[in-house]
């Protein structure tokens, strides 16, 4: 469960009376959606149903059968999201709009690189400057990875930044190589991997170009600095390899 401070409340009306529920708002507009795929009691501050959660008070079991047909808050809970209305306070508003512009900032960074630059990454404090100056404002009610293609109509007249992937050959030492391509596996698509007969690793991984940097501090962490690394143009150098 969650708590009350980072609940909203879900209302709905119905045959006279009032229905309310306490929920996490992400997975209250992810319920009203219809594409929440996590465990409802994560997610609730309270496994009720209130007639004014303010209070405390509770609809009659009379109520509850009449338009639910069941007294079961579980599966009351969800219908009461998807039927009736999310009700967030300005507080709420503004820290969800803050959240998921960080969340936004975070994807973009990630995903996005200056082709005048040699396709660099982009600092998130050049994205975050860049959204204020091209006056892009985030919905706090609408999913982050709905809004990255508005979010980067509005930041090309002001940055140059595009969306690319960059195939990445790397090579562990033997005695770093176990804990290493672990931690390497993580950063994208692995489209070849070798075990060498001196026990090094060699890896071809495909990831966001936004993450060359993250990537090539976790090479030198893991292998002490004694891995090599190689930019791979041209994915069909892989077949000639």
């Amino acid at each position: 469960m969650i708590s009350l401070d980072e609940a909203v409340t879900a209302r709905l009306e119905s045959h006279g009376a009032r229905f309310e529920v306490l929920v996490d708002p992400d997975a209250a507009l992810a319920i009203k959606r219809g594409d929440f795929e996590g465990d409802l009691e994560d997610v609730i501050a309270a496994e009720d149903v209130f007639e004014n959660a303010s209070r405390g008070d509770r609809p009659a079991e009379d109520d509850l059968e009449t338009v639910f047909e069941t007294t079961d808050p579980l599966e009351i809970i969800p219908e009461v999201i998807k039927e009736g209305e999310i009700q967030i306070t300005a507080d709420q508003r503004r820290e969800m709009q803050e959240r998921k512009r960080k969340q936004l900032i975070d994807t973009i960074t990630r995903n996005a690189v200056n082709p005048q630059m040699d396709n660099a990454p982009h600092p998130p404090e050049r994205i975050d400057n860049a959204l204020e100056e091209a006056g892009f404002t985030v919905d706090p009610m609408e999913p982050v990875q709905q809004q990255v293609d508005e979010a980067l109509d509005a930041l090309r007249p002001v940055i140059p930044i595009r969306f690319e992937e960059v195939t990445m050959a790397v090579q562990i030492p033997a005695e770093h190589a176990g804990s290493a391509q672990a931690k390497i596996r993580e950063f994208g698509e692995l489209e070849r991997e070798e075990w060498q007969a001196d026990g090094s690793w060699i890896g071809v991984l495909t990831f966001p170009a936004g993450l060359q940097n993250e990537f090539y501090d976790t090479v030198n962490e893991h292998s002490s600095g004694e891995a090599e690394t190689e930019l791979i143009k041209d994915k069909d150098e892989l077949s000639t390899r």
